[in-house]
């Protein structure tokens, strides 16, 4: 909570939780943040544009035509991982991908297609 208080003491505790705030989601070994080492399969599937909409990924996800490792999976919030590969059923086809990246927000499709790699 800010308050306007005037008092610049306050002020310098309060920079300071908010710096501690957007510095712990960074790993210390000078890795990627947390979030962006693995990412649930419905927001892989968007961000990467192999489906229009987010609820479009989660109800795939969810229907059992996705497979992550050779596993199939009947759940949206199915964690992946770098190197995963991931088998989905679209349309009349299937797809062999494999991950190579995450970002935290979707793109352009340019974007979306360094997120894996085909296998076929």
């Amino acid at each position: 909570m800010i308050r306007k208080s005037g008092n610049l003491f306050s002020e310098k505790i309060m920079l300071q939780q908010h710096c501690r705030a957007a510095t712990d989601s960074i790993r210390s070994d000078g890795g990627l943040p947390a979030e962006l080492e693995r990412q649930r399969i419905d927001r892989w599937l968007w961000h990467a544009r192999l489906v229009r909409t987010r609820g479009a990924a989660a109800a795939l996800a969810g229907s059992g035509f996705v497979r992550v490792n050779g596993a199939r999976i009947d759940a949206p919030g199915r964690m992946v991982r770098t190197g995963d590969v991931i088998t989905v059923a679209l349309g009349r086809g299937v797809r062999v991908l494999k991950v190579t990246g995450f970002i935290e927000r979707r793109g352009p499709a340019g974007t979306g297609a360094t997120l894996y790699e085909d296998l076929e």
